[in-house]
């Protein structure tokens, strides 16, 4: 048992550590300056990219918009509308516009707002491509349940960068913009001194019954045999 606790608390120690060390590389994304996105995921993409800080000039591709099925936020339905952004050097970057309410069923609102028109710059967050099955990313009927650019590459005529744009700016009357990340660190803390508590339980039996034995051998015989 003293050994379950043990490797038991020890995860979830190293679980808690790990969070803190996410956070701050999500701190540090968020702080940063913005850079262009095309130079920021040159490499392809890195974990530690997420909520990088980045921009993107182009023009918004209206026809390629497609929104997300059953993106509740705060228990309310809506879908999350995301439109390509065909930059300046002939890329192609995804940019989730922001957030809109609408039916229950998952489909697309009659009163989508328009992307802006002409060149434009957006600032937003980084975010990964979704890990989701092809089913559930791969565009349909103009939506999606989940965003991976690498499956909208036939839909496009070309494969968009790695990821996409959480746009926080320019603000779009009609749209919510992102959700703050959360960075809290969970129950992990509190697991860890929970089986290591434990842990120093077993250990203080297992002292307090050798040390009674060794005490009063006699008693502790004639109790194992009764």
């Amino acid at each position: 048992m003293a050994t379950t606790c043990y490797v038991l608390g020890g995860w979830q120690y190293d679980r808690w550590e790990q969070r803190k060390a996410d956070n701050a590389v999500v701190r540090a994304n968020l702080d940063a300056d913005p850079a262009p996105v095309s130079d920021v995921v040159t490499g392809g993409w890195d974990p530690d990219l997420e909520y990088r800080s980045v921009t993107a000039t182009g023009t918004f591709d209206p026809a390629h918009e497609l929104t997300v099925r059953f993106a509740h936020r705060d228990g309310r339905p809506g879908v999350q509308v995301v439109t390509p952004l065909r930059l300046t050097d002939g890329s192609v970057v995804l940019v989730d516009r922001g957030w809109l309410g609408g039916p229950r069923n998952g489909e697309a609102p009659e009163d989508v707002p328009d992307a802006p028109s002409g060149p434009v710059t957006v600032t937003g967050w980084l975010q990964p491509a979704s890990t989701a099955d092809r089913a559930a990313t791969t565009p349909r009927d103009g939506q999606v349940r989940a965003v991976n650019g690498a499956r909208w590459t036939e839909f496009l005529g070309t494969e968009p960068l790695p990821g996409f744009i959480a746009m926080t700016s320019p603000e779009q009357d009609g749209l919510e913009g992102p959700v703050d990340p959360d960075l809290g660190t969970g129950p992990h803390l509190f697991y860890a001194i929970q089986w290591y508590f434990f842990l120093g339980l077993a250990l203080f039996g297992y002292v307090w019954f050798v040390r009674d034995e060794l005490r009063n051998p006699r008693q502790a015989r004639l109790t194992r045999s009764a």
